[in-house]
């Protein structure tokens, strides 16, 4: 999809993160923006602070995680903008600290019920209720999946994170092969981040409690603290979101399946796939 001025983005997870650059970065592309997100104040202040800048953009509280809800999203863009051409299926959770460093048995079904709903059950709801408009609008269009690096890798981190964020990696290859059977003009894209600075981790501590017994960062063991500690530092010295948004608009340009911001999360996939065609156990 070469050409975007003028078209209408709808972009998961808006109000934060790569989401909110992607909004701007769509703004300055002249298209028309609905933003999505379940923090409404910041929703509406992100909102605001756009259509000061004369973008034009709606603003739909939105809980991908929830069937009615993403519904909702899609028949207010079409009533609100008549079409839907670029779909950012970008919003995401990181889970507790539990699920951070400890045994991924120990975690709730609640837990499990949150991270899947919002980052698995959340780009799949989009697709259900957004693939059908743009397929019978007959011209270009770009689904965009949100999944990680932690999609491709494995490891003893990130348990319940990683069931997802595989999850979004198969579901985009499946509809790469689907529509292009079809000659569809309908693209896709998986993206597949390495560390980047946005608030993920916020979560950790908004939710704290949320699941049952967590624990926090002062109940760890030294080794287990230790990894949260990197893992925090590695996200807030990680990649800029704008710079993450431009690599994803060069993507879509040049219709990759995968895109990928970070060469390290390339050289993590090719370990687990060369320990998978070796047939040896997971490298540690």
């Amino acid at each position: 999809m070469k050409k975007v001025k003028g078209k209408v983005a709808v972009i998961t997870g808006a109000a934060h993160g790569i989401g909110r650059r992607l909004a701007e970065r769509c703004a300055q592309e002249q298209m028309k923006i609905v933003l999505a997100d379940f923090d409404e104040p910041t929703l509406i202040a992100v909102e605001s602070e756009m259509k000061a800048t004369g973008a034009t953009v709606l603003a739909v509280k939105t809980d991908v995680s929830k069937a009615a809800d993403v519904e909702n999203l899609a028949r207010q863009t079409i009533e609100s903008f008549g079409a839907v051409h670029l779909l950012f299926n970008n919003a995401g959770v990181g889970g507790s600290i539990g699920d951070l460093v400890g045994p991924i048995w120990e975690r709730s079904l609640e837990e499990w019920d949150w991270l899947l709903g919002v980052n698995l059950w959340g780009v799949i709801f989009g697709v259900k209720f957004f693939l059908p408009i743009m397929l019978s609008q007959d011209t270009e269009c770009h689904i965009i999946n949100t999944s990680s690096g932690a999609g491709l890798i494995h490891g003893s981190m990130l348990g319940i994170y990683k069931v997802s964020k595989h999850g979004v990696v198969t579901f985009s290859e499946t509809l790469y092969f689907q529509l292009a059977r079809r000659g569809s003009k309908v693209k896709i894209s998986v993206v597949c981040p390495g560390a980047v600075k946005t608030n993920i981790m916020d979560p950790l501590v908004k939710h704290h409690g949320r699941f049952g017994n967590e624990p926090t960062v002062d109940d760890l063991c030294p080794d287990d603290r230790k990894r949260f500690e990197a893992f925090n530092e590695m996200l807030q010295s990680g990649m800029s979101p704008v710079h993450v948004a431009d690599i994803i608009f060069k993507g879509i340009r040049d219709e990759k399946l995968y895109i990928f911001t970070h060469p390290e999360v390339k050289d993590a996939a090719r370990l687990r796939m060369e320990d998978i065609l070796q047939e040896r156990n997971p490298t540690i």
